[in-house]
């Protein structure tokens, strides 16, 4: 009986972990592929990575596989086939955000990560990438010129924001009672070894929340107003101010609102509104890192492994300024992925040490139990079992920028030789009253994006009408000359002629 009960442990161990490795393979490497294929400029292979890695049907649904394809496809200048990527993961997006407004307690559920890993739940994307993915959709409109599709998804980003806010509030609150109930210090991340100060240093702290960024509200602002709705953009470029205090390029954005959409103004613009969107380096990684922690099982301890991510920061060079012809626009970073990886991280990990514990537990359990019905072997087959199925969730959207800068210049129509120090974009065509200038130095590679054009400057004639010249005063002229008086003759002349 003794052995039965042993076989029977060991085969529900085994079921357990072999479900879970499908699901457990580790992002982190797929991603260091495609970023290796993209530093050549081969995201045709960063795609075939990709694919390799997602092969079923199913594995081709879900919300990281085409937020990464998006990318690789906008990156290799496929706009059409980026936008219908990043549609399909935004319908998974869509389906989180329902669940949370109708039915938020189905997403707080955790229990097959609680009992194997956190890999094993779905991945739902980091709030930020939420947010980025509608932001990243509406660039891709802006470069179709497709302006009126593109107010739609900023709408959506600002309603997508206001359901992460009210069920991240929910959830902490529920993280919070479920810690209680389970004698777990939810609120605590003292784990002796984990590097605590990277969540904790005065950029991360500094942000307001994981989830809103600077570029998506000043990109609302500025297509608010190019479609001359200056009540709307007032209060996009407003927020990205107060979202990234300091950037000289938001705040230009706000104070010269009023003269750019004056009537004086946009019919005597003879310049184009170009609005510079540069990206640089690649997103941060989330790396694993394991810790073993002593559980108390009954009147025993047991030493159970257990895992946590931390973040890996890109390292890209800051950028400055960017020439545009002669001119040298100086950039404002308005958006830092690894510092927002890392408050999302922070946010996280409250919740993720309460599970961690959870699964500690159980897993100390199941090795008890083994050692006791299957002897030495057993609770070594359950020490090994555990350490493999504890992998931290690596999972991360890993084709995005690292950083993000934004520059605005009033530029006259035509083509400008554009370079980012001392790395050549070549040639861009600007026209009309606005345009969106999309740019990616990806590991010191220039990728251009479509410009996106707006709107018409007010025609100019091509030969001006000739002023009708005021009547030339009088000239006064001075009358002829009389012609010399003849001398009048002598005497002697006169008595001459007579004798004649």
């Amino acid at each position: 009986m003794k052995a039965k009960r042993g076989v029977t442990w060991l085969a529900v161990l085994a079921t357990v972990w072999l479900a879970g490795c499908a699901s457990m393979q580790s992002h982190h490497e797929t991603a260091t592929q495609m970023q290796a294929a993209g530093q050549q400029g081969d995201f045709k292979t960063a795609l075939t990575r990709l694919d390799e890695r997602h092969a079923s049907p199913e594995a081709r649904k879900e919300l990281l596989y085409n937020l990464e394809k998006g990318e690789l496809l906008r990156l290799d200048g496929q706009i059409e086939p980026s936008t219908e990527a990043f549609l399909a993961a935004d319908a998974k997006v869509q389906e989180w955000e329902q669940a949370a407004k109708t039915d938020p307690q189905k997403l707080m559920g955790t229990v097959g990560a609680a009992l194997v890993s956190e890999r094993l739940k779905v991945y739902e994307g980091q709030d930020y990438e939420k947010v980025w993915l509608t932001t990243r959709l509406a660039l891709n409109r802006l470069g179709q010129g497709r302006i009126d599709e593109a107010r739609v998804d900023i709408k959506r980003t600002h309603e997508r924001e206001a359901v992460i806010a009210e069920f991240r509030s929910k959830e902490t609150q529920s993280t919070v009672d479920e810690a209680k109930g389970r004698g777990v210090q939810a609120q605590g991340r003292e784990i002796n070894g984990y590097p605590v100060e990277l969540l904790d240093d005065p950029e991360v702290l500094a942000l307001q929340n994981g989830y809103q960024n600077a570029l998506s509200h000043y990109l609302a602002g500025f297509v608010y107003e190019s479609l001359n709705e200056p009540g709307l953009a007032a209060p996009g470029y407003r927020k990205a101010i107060e979202l990234r205090p300091g950037a000289p390029a938001l705040e230009e954005g706000l104070r010269g609102l009023d003269e750019r959409t004056g009537f004086t103004w946009k019919r005597k613009q003879r310049m184009t509104d170009v609005l510079f969107v540069v990206e640089a380096g690649v997103a941060p990684a989330r790396v694993p890192k394991a810790f073993t922690l002593p559980v108390p099982v009954g009147s025993s301890i047991r030493t159970v492994s257990i895992s946590y991510p931390v973040i890996d920061p890109s390292r890209d060079a800051p950028l400055e300024s960017l020439q545009v012809g002669e001119r040298a626009l100086p950039l404002s970073k308005v958006v830092d992925l690894n510092v927002m990886a890392r408050r999302a991280l922070r946010d996280e990990m409250p919740g993720m040490v309460m599970r961690g514990f959870s699964r500690a537990i159980a897993k100390g359990v199941v090795q008890d139990q083994l050692q006791k019905q299957g002897g030495l072997l057993g609770g070594l087959i359950g020490i090994v079992a555990s350490a493999a199925t504890e992998q931290a969730d690596d999972r991360m959207w890993r084709m995005l920028p690292g950083r993000v800068y934004l520059a605005r210049a009033h530029l006259p129509p035509g083509e400008h030789d554009i370079s980012l120090h001392g790395v050549s974009f070549g040639k861009a065509r600007v026209d009309g009253q606005y345009a969106v200038v999309p740019l990616r130095l990806y590991e010191g590679r220039p990728l251009a994006g479509a410009v996106g054009q707006f709107g018409q400057l007010p025609l100019v004639e091509a030969v001006a009408t000739p002023a009708v010249a005021p009547a030339a005063k009088p000239v006064a002229v001075k009358p002829a000359a009389k012609p010399a008086r003849k001398p009048r003759p002598t005497t002697s002349a006169k008595a001459a002629a007579a004798a004649l």
